[in-house]
């Protein structure tokens, strides 16, 4: 792909800053978002996928403090911030990546040597890469698809060329990353803290998604508490078992009923975009930026797949076949979750993991090692694919340089395969509960800490290839009924013209409607994801969540310093619970090395 080098005539603030278009630019830049801001993002993600099960997009953070290196370049510093996100969120994503390794323990598979796991997670990297800008000109230039993380973070590059306005943000995140810290360092030293199961990473992320979505994972997880009586009376558990042993198959299904709804309705949205029907929304930009050379990107996109099948089947001894099929999936749900991701600002990596094992399941897979080995084919492009059209669509907003954007983006991808694994080792050495199997553990047993629902998900589907139980597929088909169902409910009433009067007329229709979506009929999405944790996560979820709602409330003036309303992802709440994450996930990385280095000096 080709891309020529255009040089700003704008003349940067600060003269010590590299001329724009330079090598020296744009190794400052890969630098800050591979060096930097890219472990900082890494070290978040992977603690946040080994306590939570998922992880908050590093993009927000990045091009934040991205931000306060291009400053200096005046308007013209949006690009670089840009590139400097893109990057880091790219070594944030991968580095979540090594949820794999510890499902191989949980199962207790043979774990391959560091090396041909790190090649695996770079070629499906690259690959998934390549697929994602492939659809590029499909979700973000014709269908002009909203990504709303993308477009907060175009927001956020504009915004912070106010001075004023970027001392503010820095400082918000600064002291949430501080509070963060302190809460990670009290909750394992005072006993106080620990027997109320503190977690500041969980109530941070709370902060960020709101009190719609943080409730609705609190009411799921009272109600299969209260239900373990039941399901232990009727064989699904055993006496002493958590909930979630049994709840993540309804979860799931919950999960599948309700994108049943929502893709057939995207996939009628467009097609009516793709026809014309839908009138574009944005003015458009110059085409000079986008051009990318389609003959190359093909043969990238051959090239790393083929790297995949040797790497998968010669070094870590899965089936040709299976690899196959899975490449064959990624075209599919990279555009499937991208529309997803476009629309609702949810990629739904762990689902295209666990519907890619019931597939390959239907076609004779009986090997869990097979299994997690293609899966992980999915889960990785996913990310990487669908990471690429949200940047790309914060480019598209910019007029940032298409291809300049993706060499940043592989670049990272490049350092997050690395990254997976040193992250990986480092918390599964200095934290042992990460290496127990928690599918096979008592409700008594389960760690508060580490839910890592996601390494849950994948080991009880990959176990279910052996040991065949037919209660789990009637809990899952449960869930698909009830996730259809209320999915079904909940886009017509809310399409409802009369009960969309009110809902925003009234403070009493506006409560009504909050009461709707948090309790009496909430997101499938939400609910299920109170199925997959364990009951406290699920509680300070919600009260993050909470305190966000009631900050967000106050009528405090929040654009006030920059003659404008600010974008949601700026918001007070956001920005403190996005610093709580990384402060927590800092300081789960510094006992961990300390308690490393006293492992090794013993």
């Amino acid at each position: 792909m080709n891309a020529a080098v255009v040089k700003s005539p704008t003349t940067a603030r600060w003269k010590w800053l590299p001329e724009i278009g330079t090598w020296k630019y744009h190794a400052l830049l890969a630098g800050v978002g591979m060096l930097i801001l890219g472990p900082l993002g890494g070290v978040t993600a992977s603690y946040m996928t080994f306590s939570l099960g998922f992880f908050v997009g590093g993009q927000v953070l990045a091009g934040i403090l991205g931000s306060v290196i291009t400053f200096g370049y005046g308007v013209e510093g949006k690009h670089g911030a840009n590139f400097i996100q893109t990057t880091a969120a790219s070594v944030a994503s991968m580095s979540a990546m090594g949820v794999l390794v510890q499902a191989m323990v949980w199962l207790g598979l043979p774990q391959p040597p560091v090396i041909p796991l790190v090649l695996y997670l770079l070629c499906i990297g690259m690959f998934g890469a390549g697929v994602g800008m492939l659809y590029t000109p499909i979700l973000v230039d014709r269908l002009q698809l909203t990504y709303p993380s993308g477009l907060a973070v175009a927001n956020i590059l504009r915004a912070l060329t106010d001075p004023a306005l970027l001392r503010r943000s820095v400082g918000k995140l600064g002291g949430g990353m501080a509070l963060g810290f302190a809460g990670g360092i009290a909750s394992t030293k005072l006993a106080a803290l620990a027997a109320l199961d503190l977690s500041t990473s969980t109530f941070g992320a709370g902060m960020v998604i709101g009190a719609r979505i943080g409730i609705p994972s609190l009411v799921a997880g009272v109600m299969f508490n209260a239900l373990t009586p039941y399901f232990v009376s009727i064989g699904w558990l055993h006496q002493g078992d958590p909930f979630r042993k049994i709840s993540f198959l309804i979860s799931l299904g919950m999960i599948l009923g309700a994108a049943l709804i929502d893709l057939s309705v995207l996939f009628v949205e467009t097609v009516r975009r793709a026809r014309g029907a839908v009138a574009a929304t944005a003015a458009p930009l110059d085409d000079g930026w986008k051009k990318t050379n389609t003959r190359k990107l093909l043969a990238w996109i051959a090239f790393w797949a083929l790297g995949i099948v040797l790497v998968g089947s010669q070094l870590l001894g899965a089936s040709v076949g299976f690899i196959l099929f899975a490449i064959g999936l990624v075209f599919i749900f990279a555009m499937v979750n991208g529309i997803s991701l476009g629309i609702s600002d949810n990629n739904p990596i762990s689902s295209a993991f666990v519907v890619s094992v019931v597939l390959m399941a239907a076609l004779g897979l009986r090997d869990p090692t097979v299994g997690l080995i293609a899966a992980s084919i999915l889960l990785v492009a996913c990310s990487v694919g669908c990471d690429m059209q949200q940047d790309r669509s914060t480019g598209w907003r910019l007029g940032t340089n298409r291809v300049l954007q993706f060499r940043y983006q592989v670049a990272g991808i490049a350092v997050g395969a690395v990254a997976a694994m040193v992250f990986v080792r480092l918390f599964m050495s200095a934290y042992p509960v990460l290496r127990l199997d928690q599918t096979v553990m008592t409700a008594a047993q389960q760690p508060a800490q580490w839910s890592a629902a996601m390494t849950y998900k994948f080991v009880g589907i990959l176990r279910s290839l052996t040991e065949d139980k037919a209660y789990q597929r009637t809990a899952i088909w449960i869930g698909i009924g009830a996730g259809f169902i209320i999915q079904a409910l909940r886009r017509f009433i809310k399409s409802r013209a009369g009960y969309q009067r009110f809902a925003g007329r009234s403070k009493t229709g506006s409560g009504i409607d909050f009461v709707l979506d948090a309790i009496v009929l909430p997101s499938p999405y939400a609910f299920a994801f109170g199925g997959f944790v364990n009951l406290p996560t699920s509680a300070w979820l919600a009260g993050g969540g909470v305190v966000a709602s009631v900050m967000n409330s106050l009528p405090n003036g929040e654009g006030a310093a920059t003659g404008g309303d600010l974008p949601e992802d700026m918001s007070t709440a956001s920005l403190i619970g996005g610093g709580l994450i990384a402060g927590d996930a800092i300081a789960a990385l510094g006992l961990g090395i300390a308690g490393l280095i006293a492992t090794l000096a013993s």
